[in-house]
């Protein structure tokens, strides 16, 4: 006489299904040669052009280069999570690529958690590049003992509030191929309101308080308190650097990003 036995199959933890859907996304970006010439190397390029371009003192034996380094990690940032997020997201949702992923067993939270780990790996890179060529080519002044944990804290709010609002952007584009069109408007638009082509202080008052309604202003204005002395301090619009404040703010963005993503996210297209 034979017994069936039926064994369930043991499927494998959303931690294992987590590292192994971080490291899928990872190998599709750097497979990507527009998605990393645009996302990686246009931030570099930037640096490198008005580094040797706009060479001159802003004030207190500061160079504008010192300055920029500040505001061009903060965009590089924004490239890196919601730029980036918005539109691979709104192209896989279009392909179908969303769809298929949602009927398989893997757990919803894995896609995600292999999105925040290429956000967080790609903006490291764009740092770590960004920092080599400012102390290398143009003699930038690295943040020093406990800056370094303002710089830690800055970038990791300011990702995870840029990532969240990317995921929600990513539903406004109504398919892979408008997505660029809709997003990269937007986030220019940001980059040139939150000071990081120019001194925010030099840009008009409008322009400074729609720029306070964005996550962007507030990553630039937390990362100049750790590239510029604190004389300059007294050129923020409120004389401070106002850690307290980029920090509620950072912090606010993500859990409105959260409810956002909560709100507008969907696996395929309407």
């Amino acid at each position: 006489m034979t017994t069936s036995v039926d064994r369930a199959v043991e499927l494998p933890s959303v931690l294992a299904v987590s590292r192994s859907r971080a490291q899928v996304e990872l190998k599709e970006f750097f497979r990507q040669r527009e998605a990393v010439v645009f996302t990686v190397l246009l931030p570099v390029l930037l640096l490198t052009v008005f580094g040797a371009v706009l060479d001159y003192d802003i004030g207190s034996g500061v160079t504008f280069v010192q300055y920029f380094m500040a505001g061009i990690i903060a965009a590089g940032i924004l490239g890196a999570s919601l730029q980036n997020m918005a539109i691979s997201i709104a192209t896989e949702r279009s392909d179908g690529t969303l769809k298929a992923l949602a009927g398989t067993p893997m757990p919803k939270s894995a896609f995600f958690v292999g999105k925040v780990v290429q956000v967080l790996a790609v903006t490291l890179l764009i740092i770590g590049v960004l920092l080599l060529i400012g102390v290398v080519f143009y003699g930038i002044d690295l943040p020093s003992g406990g800056e370094w944990l303002t710089f830690a804290w800055v970038t990791v709010l300011g990702a995870a509030a840029c990532t969240l609002l990317g995921i929600a952007v990513s539903s406004l584009a109504k398919n892979g191929r408008s997505a660029s069109a809709t997003v990269t408007p937007f986030a220019l638009v940001l980059q040139f309101i939150s000071g990081v082509f120019f001194l925010f202080s030099s840009l008009p008052q409008w322009m400074q308080t729609v720029a306070a309604i964005f996550p962007l202003k507030w990553m630039g204005q937390g990362l100049r308190s750790v590239f510029l002395p604190d004389a300059l301090a007294a050129s923020e619009p409120a004389g401070s650097w106002e850690l307290g404040r980029v920090a509620l703010v950072l912090a606010a963005w993500c859990v409105v990003g959260l409810v956002l993503c909560v709100a507008t996210f969907r696996w395929q297209d309407r």
